[in-house]
């Protein structure tokens, strides 16, 4: 079996913060998101090698698991060892058992398809899960009898969070489809009851997809309201004019007053995310002005900005 180097994959040093790891995570997963590249097997691959990537680096107790396997197979192979004769039998994880472990091929293709790699090492710790817990002096009660819930992030594109969207969970032979909400933001969760690896009792457990929004190239999120910038030229910054703005349900015209300055920003009411549970309320959308100054000018252009300012 191959080793991979997952701080490789994502392009960060072994030394590298949360900060640092979940920053190149966000720049590769909108580079090489499906969504933006239809039909194409390689960036699909890299995709879910980056996913893989984070699952490990971004959660601390596999990260340290995968540092202690790292150093070892380091100090292995600059002893001359042959990468095909590595010991893996001690890094197995144990899959026997405890309700709670789970495999990651067991939820499909949304989770990434996780490598041989990935399941060796990490195959019997849970994937983001949640332990219930026992009420101090009581009884177990049924609910945390139940098998531990699991957490695992899911993806999607502002284009997405605005209109909604849905995935398909496939477990065994199983297909669930999963709406998520428009108005869906980071830390989202939208659970799934019942639909992950069951119990001694035989009753599933639940799995909550964690909302990631992806970055997008015209668009900061805040809350409810978005923030785009528009260019102008200086001409229609001093007399004012009109300006085309994008924004997610389609092309508005702004009129830009006589005046305005660089960096002047101007509201567009409901043009922003919709909010969560309340889809009909939209939040602002905030257009900021960069005002594009000409970088040459004629010997007309020249003449008459000189006589402006001998007017001003």
């Amino acid at each position: 079996m191959e080793y991979k180097d997952y701080y490789q994959v994502l392009g960060v040093d072994r030394k590298a913060t949360p900060e640092d790891i979940k920053k190149s995570f966000r720049k590769l997963a909108m580079k090489y998101h499906p969504d933006r590249n239809k039909d194409n097997k390689q960036a699909e691959e890299k995709f879910k090698e980056i996913n893989e990537a984070y699952e490990v680096l971004s959660d601390p107790k596999k990260r340290e698991r995968y540092d202690q396997l790292g150093s070892s197979y380091q100090q292995w192979q600059q002893g001359g060892g042959n990468p095909g004769n590595f010991n893996w039998n001690e890094w197995y994880t144990n899959q026997g058992g405890r309700a709670q472990q789970v495999n990651p091929e067991d939820f499909g293709d949304i989770f990434g398809g996780f490598s041989d790699f990935f399941r060796v090492i990490f195959g019997g710790m849970p994937v983001s899960g949640r332990q219930p817990t026992r009420q101090p002096g009581t009884q177990q009660s049924t609910q945390a009898r139940r098998t531990a819930n699991y957490e695992q992030k899911v993806q999607i594109t502002l284009e997405e969070a605005y209109r909604g969207t849905q995935r398909i969970l496939q477990i065994n032979e199983r297909r669930i489809e999963v709406k998520i909400p428009a108005g869906a933001r980071t830390g989202t969760k939208v659970r799934v009851a019942g639909a992950g690896p069951a119990d001694a009792y035989g009753r599933g457990s639940d799995i909550y997809l964690v909302i990631e929004l992806l970055p997008h190239a015209r668009f900061k999120i805040s809350g409810s309201d978005l923030t785009t910038e528009v260019k102008i030229d200086y001409l229609t910054a001093v007399l004012g004019g009109t300006v085309t703005v994008g924004t997610l349900s389609g092309d508005v015209v702004l009129t830009i007053p006589s005046g305005t300055q660089p960096g002047q920003k101007f509201r567009l009411s409901g043009r922003g995310m919709p909010v969560l549970k309340s889809s009909q309320t939209y939040g602002n959308l905030y257009v900021q002005v960069k005002v594009e100054l000409p970088k040459k000018l004629t010997d007309e252009q020249r003449k008459l900005f000189e006589q402006l300012r001998k007017h001003s």
